[in-house]
């Protein structure tokens, strides 16, 4: 043993390290394998290690596209034997992914038997299936035995993997990837080839080339589910630009028609990555639920191509109201994240932006074009050596006889007397007797030629730049024209559509449908809604001791308005409401209405319509019906009261209106401009009339061109001359004409 070799510790030595140095070193390496060695893609060819060893081992199985496939056991017994000590499940969930069509852009495995389906079931057992590989695999696997790339030991050490695959396939971007390591993922839509292609050629001639400039020739993701991509052209180049982004993708539909007015929609292509039974089951569970009320049933009649049949409600249903529901409460509409965090050569994980991604793919495949050419190289120079010889032998042919019959050690002294090679000696050596006939010779210098031809353009190609992007660029169009657009593989799936329009209805009411009712309250707050208009009296029934007090004629669509004495507005949908059988449900139950509180008025709210609202001392404003809106149950305060004073009346202002005319339990009117009174969205209000006993009893808004109109008898009459009670805001008014109605109301 050397003096200066230090002794080996013993297994049992414990080291003295602080925990958190101990745990910090063990995540990181822990880190960096999921990084490196699991969970991203390397650049150069989009593969992970257990995609990568899938194809080698395929490859080395012989599984090309001519041949025979094999059981997918035999593959993964190889991967998971000679390259991958994982689970063999998790080696077969890779083997069926790749082999998915509507999993990749561009399946590397051409599967043969159950892989699976859209609906998510899973792949038949592996001893089931068979497996071969496809042309586009053997593009990315194409001269890795000419040197073209670097490779290592495997994990025994008993043979040889390739590091990364030679890739003449822009693998990372036309089938992409997804994979979350530690602190870290990615998430790369697929793309089209053609389009990849053809934005290569561009940067090839245009050496300035910007991702945006790039983005106009990449569209967008191509999903091998197809669907229509609605991102706007601005956002897709913010995401090229950045290498982060998402994309907007909906389903593709289409309404068929079925006679008489009646039709079904169609939906033909749906998002990537949404299995289509739960995307059924989500959209049954609405219809069950009552939340989908224009669709009426949804059907799967798919084969091979999908086929989803929406059925609506009836006929007068609106198909783009009905799929812009269905776009927001179901996966009809996806959106796709998008993260290009890579292993740039190999080893560096980096966020890139399109253009640094495909010039990163350009950057290896020139690579490979070079240790190509020198592997190619090589074997012309040693052919050529070995011809060079031979063609001695023709000019010397009756010596090299002699000395290969004399000679004790004929290679020694074929080298000698002809100044030979080694190398050229001993194929002299191995030739065959048939081959020293002058056709052979003759073969042979032609061969010669060939070949000088060829070193000469190979030693050209590795020295000239120039000449290396010419090549390339001369594989890229040949990959462009075998993925072109007219080809059933290259033709583009996701249509590219325009970023669609805000619907500027509210949705949720488009849903509901449309349907006559007449809502019915009484005077002890027990509502219902009763079908059609029209009711009469006789139709009603009200408990014993109740009565009528409001009666409306709406629609389903409508919302209800409720003004209580506490000065809060409630809202009530009309569908909502409860049916019209028996006397209803009380309306505390639907609306937080205390006690103590009474219902002063209800109306339907319209649009831009405003009301004038009075509290019991004469107190009011003026207030937009869009500020009476109310969110939740507990309702909005708008009028401010206090004490003994109590919300009284909510007066409509018709249009035209220019005039107020008010009325107190002391039978007193006056009338006045409305421009007196404020409009506002909550106060207390201004005095409009004063009393000296007791409050408000009524108030109208009219037009001074045609005058006041109340009840009179049995019918209306109108005063047009207001002049003794026209007077200011907060006066008392005097006596009403004569025939005014005995209980202070003006209608």
């Amino acid at each position: 043993m050397a003096q200066n070799s230090a002794p080996t510790p013993p297994e049992d030595v414990v080291m003295d390290v602080p925990f958190s140095e101990a745990l910090s070193d063990r995540y990181l390496s822990y880190a960096l394998s999921t990084i490196m060695s699991r969970s991203l893609p390397d650049v150069r060819d989009g593969l992970k290690p257990v995609h990568r060893r899938l194809l080698y081992a395929m490859y080395q199985l012989k599984l090309n596209p001519n041949q025979s496939p094999k059981k997918s056991a035999r593959v993964v017994g190889d991967v998971i034997g000679k390259f991958h000590p994982h689970g063999d499940q998790s080696v077969y969930d890779a083997l069926v992914r790749l082999a998915q069509d509507f999993a990749v852009r561009y399946p590397l495995v051409n599967g043969q038997g159950n892989f699976g389906n859209i609906d998510g079931d899973n792949a038949a057992a592996m001893r089931y299936t068979e497996a071969k590989l496809t042309e586009t695999a053997l593009r990315l696997l194409e001269g890795i035995e000419q040197d073209s790339i670097d490779f290592r030991e495997t994990y025994d050490g008993d043979t040889q993997e390739p590091i990364v695959l030679p890739g003449n396939f822009p693998n990372i971007l036309a089938n992409g990837a997804t994979g979350i390591a530690v602190g870290m993922a990615t998430n790369i839509p697929p793309h089209n080839v053609h389009e990849l292609a053809e934005a290569m050629l561009y940067m090839l001639d245009n050496k300035d080339a910007t991702d945006a400039d790039i983005a106009k020739i990449v569209k967008g993701p191509d999903f091998p589910t197809g669907g229509i991509l609605i991102e706007s052209p601005e956002s897709i180049a913010h995401s090229y630009e950045t290498g982060k982004g998402s994309f907007r993708v909906r389903a593709k539909w289409e309404r068929e028609d079925l006679g008489q007015g009646q039709y079904q929609i169609i939906v033909s292509e749906i998002p990537y990555q949404v299995q289509k039974s739960k995307l059924i089951e989500k959209i049954a569970d609405l219809v069950i639920n009552r939340k989908l009320p224009l669709l009426d049933d949804v059907q799967d009649e798919s084969t091979e191509d999908i086929r989803l049949v929406l059925v609506p409600k009836n006929r007068n249903v609106d198909p783009e109201i009905l799929m812009a529901a269905l776009f927001r409460d179901t996966d009809l509409e996806n959106r796709f994240s998008m993260n290009m965090n890579v292993l740039d050569n190999g080893l560096v994980p980096k966020v890139m932006t399109l253009r640094e991604v495909l010039q990163a793919w350009l950057e290896h495949r020139k690579e490979v074009l070079v240790r190509q050419s020198r592997h190619r190289l090589g074997q012309v120079l040693h052919r050529i050596e070995i011809l060079e010889g031979y063609l001695v032998v023709y000019l010397n042919i009756d010596e090299v006889i002699r000395i290969v019959r004399e000679e004790d050690e004929p290679k020694i002294a074929l080298m000698e007397t002809f100044k030979l090679t080694e190398v050229q000696a001993e194929a002299i050596l191995n030739m065959r007797l048939r081959s020293l006939r002058k056709l052979e010779e003759m073969e042979i210098r032609t061969e010669h030629d060939a070949l000088v031809q060829e070193r000469d353009e190979l030693e050209k190609l590795i020295a000239s730049t120039q000449r290396q992007w010419t090549v390339i660029k001369k594989q890229i169009k040949i990959m462009a024209d075998e993925y072109g657009p007219e080809t059933e593989l290259g033709k583009r799936r996701t249509e590219i559509g325009s970023e669609p329009e805000d619907i500027d209805i509210d949705l949720d009411e488009a849903l509901i449908e449309k349907e006559p009712v007449t809502v019915v309250c009484s005077a002890q707050g027990w509502i219902k809604a009763m079908k059609g208009h029209n009711v009469t009296a006789e139709d009603i029934k009200y408990k014993d001791g109740d009565k009528e007090k409001f009666i409306l004629e709406i629609q389903t669509t409508d919302k209800i308005l409720l003004f209580a004495s506490n000065g809060r507005f409630y809202t009530l949908n009309g569908d909502k409401l409860p049916p019209g059988r028996g006397y209803g449900e009380p309306v505390r139950l639907m609306v937080d209405l205390p006690n103590e509180a009474e219902l002063v008025d209800m109306f339907i709210y319209r649009e831009g319509n405003k009301r004038l609202i009075i509290a019991s001392d004469g107190r009011g404003f003026i207030v937009k019906s869009d500020d009476l809106l109310a969110q939740t149950r507990t309702g909005k305060q708008i009028l401010n009261v206090s004490g003994k004073v109590r919300a009284a009346l909510c007066v409509p202002m018709p249009d035209g209106s220019d005039m107020l005319a008010t009325i107190g339990e002391n039978r007193k009117m006056l009338a006045f401009p409305l421009e007196e009174v404020p409009e506002m969205s909550r106060g207390k209000g201004v005095i409009l009339q004063k009393y000296k006993d007791g409050g408000i009893s009524d108030a109208k808004a009219f037009s001074s061109a045609e005058g006041l109109s109340y009840k009179y008898a049995s019918g209306e009459t109108t005063v047009e001359d207001l002049t003794p009670w026209i007077g200011k805001r907060a006066q008392t008014g005097r006596m009403p004409p004569n025939g005014f109605p005995r209980d202070n109301k003006f209608d």
